[in-house]
C-alpha cells in the first residue's frame, strides 16, 4: 500500500497542479469506498480555491476556500489507491473503471483535472471545515510526524519504556509515530540494527536515537526517490518511484545482506512481513 513517502510525493503533485485554482466540476463513481463519498461533495466544493495541500500521516489534505469558509478536502489512497493528474478538461480524459473522484481545476486558461482511482475502494474521501481537521476522528489520536520537530530520540525512548510490543509493532503503531508502513519500518530497522522481534522496553536511549535517524533517513531518500513502486501505486503522472530498486531488505528473503553476506530472513509479526538480517540485527 502507499505508504509515506508514496503520499508525500502525491501531495507534492497535487500541490503544483491545484494550488491557486478554482474548483470547476466534481464527479463521483457513486460506489462505497472505506466510508460514503459525501453526496453533496460536487456542490460544496464547486467554486472552491484551492490554497494549499498537505500530509498527515498516510492522509493527504487538500485545503480550499469559498465564500470566506475555509474547508479541507482528505483523501487517503488506501491499499491500491492512486492519484492521475491531467492538464485537460474532463471531457477529453479516459476514465477508467476504479475512478471514483474526478475534480476539474482552472487558473486563467490552465486547466488540470485529478483522478483519485482505488480498485479495492480501501481509500477514501473527507470533507469538513478546516478547523475541525484535528479533532476528526482520523486525525486526533495520530502521533507526531517522523519528519517532524515534535519526534525526537527522548521522545521517542520514553515511549519506548513503556511497551513490552516487539518494536516493530510499535513503529507501525499511528498512536506513537504517524505514517510509518511495513517497508519502511523493515528498511530502518536493519539501519539501525534492531531486530524486529526485540522487545521495545529493551531498546537503549543510543539505539533509539540510531533508530530515529534511520528512519528519517529512509523516509528522505525515499521521498527523493520519489516513493516505492511495488504493485499498485505509481507516482500521479504515471511514472514509478524508485526506491524499490534501493531496499536492503524488504521482499529480499533468501538474498545476501548487503553488509555481511548472510541471508535475509523474513517472519510474520501481526500478519504482516518482516524482513531482516540475522547477524547485523540484534
Amino acid at each position: 500500500m502507499p505508504e509515506l513517502p508514496e503520499v508525500e510525493t502525491v501531495k507534492s503533485a497535487l500541490d503544483i497542479s491545484l494550488k491557486g485554482k478554482v474548483i470547476h466540476q466534481v464527479k463521483t463513481s457513486g460506489k462505497l469506498m472505506r466510508w460514503p463519498i459525501p453526496s453533496d461533495i460536487g456542490e460544496v466544493i464547486t467554486g472552491a480555491i484551492v490554497t494549499s495541500c498537505h500530509r498527515r500521516a498516510k492522509y493527504i489534505l487538500i485545503n480550499m476556500v469559498k465564500r470566506q469558509q475555509e474547508l479541507t478536502l482528505l483523501v487517503h489512497l488506501g491499499m491500491s489507491g492512486s492519484v492521475r493528474i491531467y492538464p485537460a478538461k474532463m471531457a477529453a480524459i479516459a476514465a477508467k473503471t476504479h475512478d471514483h473522484l474526478i475534480i476539474e481545476a482552472a487558473q486563467d486558461n490552465h486547466l488540470i483535472t485529478a483522478v483519485l482511482n482505488d480498485p479495492r475502494r480501501f481509500g477514501g474521501v473527507a470533507l469538513m471545515p478546516s478547523n475541525t481537521v484535528e479533532q476528526h476522528p482520523l486525525v486526533k489520536h495520530l502521533g507526531p510526524e517522523p519528519l517532524g520537530n515534535r519526534w525526537n530520540a527522548d521522545a521517542f525512548h520514553n515511549e519506548l519504556k513503556r511497551r513490552k510490543a516487539p518494536i516493530k509493532a510499535v513503529l507501525l503503531d499511528q498512536h506513537v509515530v504517524a505514517g510509518i508502513g511495513n517497508i519502511y519500518a523493515s528498511e530502518a530497522l536493519y539501519l539501525a540494527g534492531i531486530a524486529p522481534k526485540r522487545a521495545a522496553h529493551r531498546i537503549s536511549k543510543a539505539k533509539a536515537e540510531m533508530l530515529t535517524q534511520a528512519v528519517r533517513q529512509v523516509l528522505t531518500q525515499a521521498i527523493e526517490a520519489g516513493g516505492t513502486s511495488l504493485r499498485d501505486h505509481v507516482q500521479p503522472g504515471g511514472e514509478i518511484g524508485y526506491f524499490a530498486q534501493q531496499l536492503r531488505v524488504y521482499g529480499r528473503q533468501g538474498a545476501p545482506c548487503h553488509d555481511c553476506g548472510k541471508p535475509i530472513k523474513m517472519i510474520r509479526q501481526s500478519g504482516r512481513a518482516s524482513f531482516y538480517c540475522p547477524q547485523c540485527q540484534r
